[in-house]
């Protein structure tokens, strides 16, 4: 069974796809022809649309990342001592974890 690709890596795939499909239409520029003059303006127009995509999610990603950050410290202020016994609890079990080795 194949694990789940996680965000990050779909694209970094997807942006190595970009780069290699700007290298062969750079290595294809001087080919001639109707027929690849008709494949190379399809090819730019989905890698155009393709990197607009990627800007698209790359936004929204840093856009929900900072959505949660905020509400991390906001929830953090609005209950300081409750954040310090948890944060001083999960110190407590690795000491202990770690203590055993």
């Amino acid at each position: 069974m194949t694990e789940p690709v996680s965000t990050e890596k779909w694209v970094e795939d997807l942006q190595l796809l970009v780069r290699d499909a700007e290298a062969l239409l750079n290595a294809t520029a001087t080919q001639t022809g109707e027929r690849i003059q008709e494949v190379r303006a399809r090819a730019e127009e989905s890698l155009r649309m393709t990197k607009e995509r990627l800007t698209e999610m790359e936004d929204q990603a840093l856009e929900r990342a900072r959505e949660v950050a905020t509400a991390a410290d906001k929830y953090v202020r609005e209950n300081a001592w409750q954040s310090v016994g948890i944060a001083a609890g999960v110190g407590l079990l690795v000491g202990l974890l770690l203590r055993r080795r």
